[in-house]
């Protein structure tokens, strides 16, 4: 873990992850599913302390789920009004 003191403002991947409390696997995948702030300097990813906070701090949970029927009333249902999942329209090519 970082002491607290020696805090760097310019971050590895290992030390953003520890930052937003994730694995580093779950922060990949974030990583390359986001509009994370972050440069990749050779094959090393670094990020920003300072905007790494304030990409958490200007999330809004509602637009993660705008689109996906979670808070709207016409949710697609299923059987025994179950609602759709999320995945029902993906289609899988062989």
């Amino acid at each position: 873990m970082s002491d607290i003191n020696t805090q760097r403002d310019i971050l590895t991947i290992e030390e953003a992850a520890e930052l937003l409390g994730v694995s580093v696997k779950t922060f990949n995948k974030v990583l390359h599913s986001q509009n994370l702030p972050a440069r990749k300097i050779g094959r090393e990813w670094k990020f920003s302390r300072a905007a790494l906070i304030e990409w958490v701090g200007s999330g809004r949970s509602k637009d993660f789920y705008q689109g996906q029927g979670e808070d709207d009333d016409e949710t697609p249902s299923g059987p025994a009004g179950e609602k759709a999942r999320r995945t029902a329209g993906w289609k899988i090519e062989y």
